[in-house]
């Protein structure tokens, strides 16, 4: 056990890479638990020659637990398979978290992986895209190896902030590009990949949060800045016309129905 002072999750999780001794490496948040024999099976899913496993979650919402998923098959697929599975939902927890997997020492040592202090909350996607660029196979379990417990007010629940929410997505963008630019998927997905910027990070259940009126095939960054704007915008108009505040007209608007009503 290390007694340490609060310097965020990032930097104390470095501390913990830097001090593990084993082949292996898994991740439990404070507030979730496991299976007794999880950590067996991810190892043994580990000894199949694969660089990474992943697991299927309990998510556990006051006295409910709902399994989730996402790869419909069990087994050793390669880095490539894995890519286009999270291209579908590459926001999905599934994909994003640390504690539904493990993952080699050996490979975090040798490319001197750690977490991102630039951000404050999605360090373990920013981790799992590093870490995805030096993988060869993933082996996926289809069984519920943790309970993920879903606690109002938690870091994961709180990120609303539009425009954090935008940086922070804009800083993991290079890395997810990266990813499929080194297996040759980039160029022809580029629409879909680039929807990345509109996926917030959620479970498979939850609704993706589009934009209304834009197709997700159809978004490029300056589409999704813009579409959020209009949104904005018909937010603050909605909150004026409840409010009763008088609507302000320019100079040319007025011109212009003075010239409708002279018409009609």
């Amino acid at each position: 056990v290390v007694d340490k002072p609060n310097s965020g999750v990032s930097d104390t999780r470095n501390e913990g890479l830097k001090l593990a001794q084993g082949e292996f490496v898994q991740f439990v948040d404070s507030d979730d638990w496991l299976p007794s024999d999880a950590t067996e099976q991810l190892v043994q899913g580990m000894l199949k020659g694969c660089e990474m496993v992943i697991c299927d979650y309990n998510r556990v919402v006051d006295n409910n637990i709902i399994v989730k998923g996402h790869i419909p098959e069990e087994g050793a697929i390669n880095r490539t398979e894995f890519a286009l599975y999270m291209m579908k939902a590459p926001a999905n927890y599934y994909y994003g978290v640390l504690w539904n997997k493990m993952f080699r020492m050996d490979i975090i040592r040798k490319y001197e992986l750690d977490f991102p202090k630039e951000i404050d909350w999605c360090e373990d996607l920013r981790f799992n895209l590093e870490y995805l660029q030096y993988v060869k196979h993933v082996y996926v379990l289809q069984k519920p190896l943790y309970y993920y417990v879903l606690t109002k007010g938690s870091l994961a629940q709180s990120r609303t902030d539009l425009i954090d929410n935008l940086r922070v997505r804009n800083f993991l963008f290079e890395q997810y590009k990266a990813l499929y630019e080194s297996l040759d998927l980039y160029e022809d997905n580029k629409l879909r990949i680039r929807s990345f910027y509109i996926d917030f990070a959620r479970d498979k259940n939850k609704q993706i949060k589009m934009i209304e009126g834009i197709k997700k095939e159809e978004l490029s960054r300056e589409a999704v800045i813009g579409a959020v704007k209009d949104k904005i915008g018909d937010k603050i108009e909605n909150t004026k016309q409840r409010l009763g505040v008088p609507e302000v007209i320019s100079k040319p608007a007025k011109k212009e129905r003075a010239i409708l009503a002279k018409k009609n």
